[in-house]
């Protein structure tokens, strides 16, 4: 009996990846208008090379890259870069096709919410207030709430302890098999792999299901809970 989903955020409900590459792209360009002399393209190779290495919620990123290009900050370009990132930022942080619809099913079918989020807290509710869906969960376990990311067990034994339910009466679903799927798996969880949101190139999830579109996950709750016991 699944009586609770717990959600990640990021490349799972909203195409983070999108926002985050669109932001670049926007943040780099009013770099160059304020007098950055250093390709796009090289620019932001850099700045990802930058993310991979040292986190993609880095809040210092321009400040970093433009220390290790040119030895010190040029505050005009990196005021341009953080308003230019900040503005593309509102204007691409979007839902992935039917998350509403599929919050709002499993809402009505009485199953509870949650989320779990490697992000800090205030990103995660930027996140999760920007796109509307604050009323859909319950409770929310970011970083900042336990000090480990996935696959620790914390984060999941935190957010379930909040919602008061068994492991094995809840499912994760999310977008990162080394993380999101091998962590709840290890803790006892059910796991559904957001397929659609893969950017490791992963062929092995490892997960129970896999979703090729967020609403599957309805129709895999109602198999299960509609299972004689």
């Amino acid at each position: 009996m699944i009586k609770a989903v717990i959600f990640d955020i990021d490349n799972t409900l909203m195409d983070f990846m999108r926002m985050k590459r669109a932001a670049v792209d926007a943040a780099v360009d009013a770099m160059i208008d304020a007098g950055l002399t250093v390709p796009k393209t090289e620019m932001v190779e850099k700045i990802f090379k930058v993310y991979w290495a040292e986190g993609i919620e880095d809040q210092n990123i321009f400040d970093k890259v433009l220390m290790k290009e040119f030895g010190k900050v040029d505050y005009k370009i990196l005021a341009a870069g953080v308003l230019g990132y900040k503005r593309a930022k509102e204007g691409h942080m979007t839902l992935y096709p039917h998350v509403r619809l599929t919050l709002t099913d499993i809402l009505k079918s009485g199953v509870r919410m949650g989320v779990v989020s490697d992000a800090p807290r205030l990103s995660v509710w930027m996140r999760i207030v920007g796109l509307g869906l604050h009323h859909y969960f319950e409770h929310v376990v970011t970083f900042d709430d336990t000090g480990e990311k996935k696959p620790s067990p914390k984060p999941f034994k935190k957010i379930l302890g909040l919602l008061g339910v068994e492991p094995g009466e809840s499912i994760m679903v999310g977008d990162w098999a080394e993380r999101d799927v091998k962590g709840a798996k290890a803790f006892g969880m059910q796991t559904a792999w957001a397929k659609y949101g893969n950017e490791f190139d992963t062929k092995v999830s490892g997960a129970d299901y896999e979703l090729d579109d967020i609403h599957d996950i309805v129709a895999i709750i109602r198999r299960i809970n509609e299972k004689p016991a």
